[in-house]
């Protein structure tokens, strides 16, 4: 039984549409995952500053335009909860990315049998 070259066309066109698709969104994916693992890395980077200070040491925070005084027990704890959702995020990323990356694999291995198919005679 053999498809006409007319569905074949319209499938291939469907399944490479899928396929850029899936390609922009792991371009996409990775922007974000790279950005979170920098933010990640930084806040790693000013909690192991603090933990050199003295507890009464005088720390400030940007908000905006302007610094305002916290304890560094505050600031500790702030920068715990901001790694914790971090991490979340970067999983939740990698989970994202592996999906896609699978999706546009299986993309390609739909189009070149949709190639082979209709390269018979």
């Amino acid at each position: 039984m053999s498809i006409p070259n007319v569905a074949l066309q319209k499938l291939l066109q469907e399944v490479e549409t899928q396929a850029l698709l899936s390609q922009q969104k792991i371009t996409q994916t990775q922007a974000e995952l790279s950005s979170k693992r920098r933010d990640a890395r930084l806040n790693l980077l000013t909690s192991n500053e603090l933990k050199s200070l003295d507890k009464d040491t005088n720390v400030y925070e940007g908000v905006g335009k302007m610094f305002v005084g916290v304890s560094v027990p505050t600031l500790n704890k702030r920068l715990d909860s901001e790694s914790t959702t971090l991490s979340k995020d970067i999983s939740d990323l990698e989970k994202r990315l592996h999906y896609q990356e699978t999706t546009y694999k299986n993309s390609r291995q739909h189009i070149e049998k949709i190639l082979q198919t209709g390269a018979r005679p």
